[in-house]
């Protein structure tokens, strides 16, 4: 490994940059970061304080990376999207902190010109998953190994993918949600469920991720009897949002899953059935 900064003068270094690495002139590398052997770092690429490029890892231009973040070998970041209506205008890639991009993932940057592709800290993207153009997914985030995310897709805070999932384009996934691996979504989840299923459907509340991420005991009891409602009255949609305005308190929680509801534009993924649910 040799020792280089932006102006290339190595007594004033603070990233260690293998020799086979190629870096843009125009790229901007933080103190202590690594960029590893055969790695390919773009034009106006930002990469934050600590993190950790692997092996013939590709990060193109216009993508900014966290603090402390990994990419591991032979991941691509950045690149162009695979949409039709792209004609090379300049978008955006942004990846929050501590975020670790396992091998094989490909995220894509943006259609539109100034639009962006976003992903919060914290996140774990497993092996060969996709973040297609325009997605932004939330803080604590889970894709396991092959899930994908097509285009505009929103996933919000501490949800978990499973592995070989597929998302449609524009769905949203709510906090705290769950997905089984080898699901098709293309309805919105609610927050704080579970699905799964080809198409998904609900199997019962997250109960395990709701307690997980500190939601108070009260406000999980609230939790569930507006899934009770929404899922268990034989209500419609709109008539369910009424219903729990009226008989469920309010917390920060209870106010999100009704936010939720009022903007699911693709509907939401119903309840299945035949099993049993929580």
């Amino acid at each position: 490994m040799i020792k280089l900064d932006n102006t290339g003068d190595p007594s004033t270094s603070a990233a260690d940059i293998h020799p086979s690495a190629i870096v843009s002139p125009s790229a901007r590398v933080g103190a202590n970061v690594t960029i590893g052997p055969y790695c390919i770092i773009g034009d106006e690429v930002e990469i934050g304080d600590g993190s950790v490029i692997g092996p013939h890892a590709v990060i193109e231009k216009w993508t900014s990376l966290g603090k402390n973040c990994r990419v591991y070998q032979f991941a691509s970041v950045g690149a162009e999207p695979q949409d039709l209506k792209f004609k090379g205008e300049r978008s955006y890639t942004f990846i929050g902190d501590r975020t670790t991009i396992r091998e094989g993932a490909t995220i894509h940057r943006a259609t539109g010109e100034g639009n962006e592709t976003r992903i919060g800290n914290d996140c774990l993207l497993m092996a060969y998953i996709h973040v297609a153009h325009n997605c932004t997914l939330g803080n604590h985030v889970i894709m396991s190994n092959l899930a994908s995310c097509a285009g505009h897709a929103i996933v919000e805070d501490r949800v978990v993918i499973g592995g070989m999932a597929g998302v449609h384009q524009f769905v949203k996934i709510g906090r705290n949600a769950m997905v089984g691996g080898m699901s098709k979504l293309v309805q919105d989840v609610v927050p704080y469920t579970i699905v799964d299923g080809h198409p998904a459907k609900v199997v019962g509340l997250n109960n395990v991720g709701i307690s997980r991420a500190g939601i108070p005991l009260e406000s999980r009891r609230l939790i569930k009897k507006a899934y009770r409602i929404l899922y268990r009255s034989g209500l419609n949609l709109a008539e369910a949002i009424a219903v729990i305005e009226q008989e469920v308190d309010s917390c920060e929680e209870v106010e999100h899953f009704l936010r939720f509801l009022r903007n699911a534009e693709r509907g939401i993924c119903r309840e299945r059935r035949d099993f049993e649910s929580n």
